[in-house]
């Protein structure tokens, strides 16, 4: 956003102890530090090293969970924003939550809904051995849990590289596609489509990933290769202004 906006308010919510959420319930064991190791990695080879903020973001941290607490005098000029986009925020409810859906606010989901909802969807798709269900959903926000009305979807390559960094790449499709929605103001002339909660494959919770779950999930040791030879002749998601990156 800050690549394409003239100014940015951006609303950060921080664990105290700087570990996500996700994973602060689960045992800190060997096969854990290891899968998040990989993740980190990823990451790394996706977005670089450099986190550098662009100077004109206008920043408020405030702690994990904590977001249904702030008042709007907090965020006061946020407010008074063009575009609201929410990316891995918890979940958002009271005043805020109506102030955003009324500004049709945009949230990226990392996962193909209605496909696959919830947490950690795309480890959950690679798990399922569905890798063509790999990928993001940019939707309106609603009341629910990433089941607003869709604008696109937004889906990664399924070549070259290993299942952490493909799945690390849907979050840099998801964003390469909603600034190019934006820039080109196509954001404002696509009807975003209801979702058929009938093509419903998984929901996923947060307590749902375990370590046995990540140990299986390593040991399998599946390659590009695989998850590429899984794709072929599959059942292909139906993709709402699909994006490709």
């Amino acid at each position: 956003m800050a690549t394409i906006a003239e100014e940015v308010h951006a609303v950060i919510e921080v664990p105290l102890d700087k570990i996500t959420t996700s994973i602060t319930h689960l045992d800190n064991s060997n096969i854990l530090s290891e899968y998040f190791q990989q993740v980190s990695e990823a990451e790394s080879k996706v977005f670089g090293h450099d986190c550098e903020v662009l100077q004109h973001v206008k920043k408020t941290i405030i702690k994990t969970g904590l977001i249904n607490s702030i008042a709007p005098n907090e965020i006061e000029l946020a407010l008074k924003s063009d575009i609201f986009v929410v990316f891995g925020s918890s979940y958002i409810k009271g005043w805020l939550a109506e102030f955003l859906i009324r500004n049709r606010a945009i949230n990226i989901h990392m996962g193909l809904s209605p496909f696959y909802r919830g947490a950690a969807c795309n480890f959950w798709a690679l798990y399922d051995l569905r890798p063509q269900f790999v990928g993001a959903t940019i939707h309106l926000l609603n009341n629910g849990l990433d089941s607003g009305d869709i604008i696109c979807h937004a889906v990664p390559q399924l070549v070259g590289v290993d299942s952490f960094e493909f799945s690390m790449r849907s979050v840099k499709v998801a964003h390469d596609a909603l600034t190019r929605l934006i820039t080109n103001n196509e954001i404002a002339s696509i009807l975003p489509i209801k979702q058929d909660k009938s093509q419903q494959i998984r929901y996923s919770r947060v307590s749902d990933f375990s370590p046995v779950v990540a140990s299986e999930f390593l040991q399998r040791g599946h390659t590009m290769h695989d998850f590429q030879e899984m794709a072929l002749g599959s059942f292909e998601p139906h993709l709402v202004n699909p994006f490709f990156e």
